[in-house]
């Protein structure tokens, strides 16, 4: 039996008191795979001094090391032959450096069985076709960033009739496609089908203010659904607390808080976070999160802010079991939500900005420090030699 069988054919999406076994098991083999396949990540656990041994217990997942997202996006590191990946992808890229990664059928497998139980727990399945707005890419051959597969994929939650998109390719570049949805909005809300709006805030809230500028306000169907994902990247400063986001989608567009949904992933972690009704990303049975200290890169308690840490024994084709992004993130305990799920949930606060390894903690620590109101000392948390 396949070391990850176990964890990605368990039935409860939220429950990790039941899973942190089968999870350590399934992070060792991970770990022990990649670790026979590529050297280069046999020699970085070297380096720290790192055995499947010395994690005895799901609390000892700290003590596997954790590679930053930027590593993957200036290294390419395989644990198997391209040619044994089925789909290969980049990251967004909002930098200009792209992670190259690839993934296996297993692996993909395993991902399709994780997506569909969440997306049923979360209400997200329907029989009931429906009309898609995707504020993201237009699919083109040159376009092979991970965010455009899953905005793509998401229109398999209910099948599609008609589809927009705001990013259209023309002349060798993509161009922002406004007037073309404000029209096909209007054009489905005279119509008896839902509409699903799917990709990236920032141009929902675009699209939202060109419509209150032109005093338009629509009805759309019942069942319609916000699906938000990818982030605001380069928009950032027009960022919007979500409580005032999803009031603009009530009174411009009538669909309900209720039917608004926010998901929350990396390129280089192959998981899904889906917000509960309280908008919350608790962490599901298939994964696990720490939040890191920006100096010193030890795990922090719950309520605490650092640098956010995710771990995934799904894929055997890249070594990203355990990565390190640079989003500064909260761990909250799952009692202090209020919806029902027992999981801690992770609450994103913001960015790191980073031009290169060393100047992480540099930019986690002003982020973090916004927040506290303190000024910290800090100093480079990723040890020489490290990578």
């Amino acid at each position: 039996m396949d070391y990850r069988t176990r964890l990605y054919g368990f039935k409860e999406v939220y429950n990790h008191r039941d899973t942190d076994r089968l999870f350590l098991n399934a992070v060792k083999g991970n770990v022990d795979f990649h670790r026979s396949h590529c050297r280069e990540y046999d020699g970085i656990l070297k380096r720290q001094g790192f055995y499947t041994e010395q994690m005895k217990t799901a609390a000892d997942l700290y003590r596997l090391p954790c590679l930053p997202t930027l590593y993957f996006k200036r290294h390419t590191l395989y644990s198997m032959a391209e040619r044994s990946m089925v789909i290969k992808a980049t990251s967004s890229g909002t930098a200009g450096k792209k992670s190259r990664l690839g993934f296996e059928l297993k692996g993909l497998m395993y991902a399709g069985e994780m997506t569909l139980r969440m997306a049923r727990f979360h209400g997200l399945l329907s029989l009931k076709p429906a009309n898609y707005l995707i504020l993201g890419y237009e699919p083109h051959r040159s376009n092979h960033t991970v965010i455009n597969k899953t905005q793509r994929a998401s229109m398999l939650f209910a099948p599609p009739l008609n589809c927009e998109y705001a990013l259209l390719y023309r002349n060798g570049s993509y161009r922002l496609n406004l007037s073309g949805l404000k029209q096909t909005l209007k054009k489905y809300a005279s119509r008896p089908y839902p509409v699903r709006i799917i990709g990236f805030p920032s141009y929902l809230y675009f699209l939202l203010k060109e419509l209150q500028s032109d005093g338009i306000s629509l009805n759309l169907p019942p069942g319609s659904m916000i699906m938000l994902g990818g982030g605001w990247k380069q928009h950032y400063k027009e960022q919007v607390e979500k409580t005032a986001l999803y009031d603009m989608v009530w009174h411009v567009l009538g669909i309900g808080e209720e039917n608004c949904r926010e998901f929350f992933g990396a390129a280089e972690h192959p998981a899904l976070y889906c917000t509960c009704k309280n908008h919350h990303f608790h962490v599901p049975s298939y994964s696990r999160v720490i939040i890191r200290d920006a100096d010193t890169l030890e795990p922090l308690d719950y309520g605490q802010t650092g640098l956010v840490n995710l771990i995934s024994p799904m894929m055997e084709s890249v070594p990203i079991v355990s990565v390190i992004t640079d989003d500064l993130g909260i761990l909250h305990r799952g009692n202090e939500c209020g919806c029902g799920i027992e999981t801690p949930y992770l609450e994103i606060i913001g960015r790191a900005g980073i031009s290169g390894i060393k100047t992480c903690a540099a930019g986690a620590g002003q982020l973090i420090q916004e927040r506290r109101g303190d000024i910290p000392a800090l100093s480079n948390g990723f040890k020489p030699g490290m990578f």
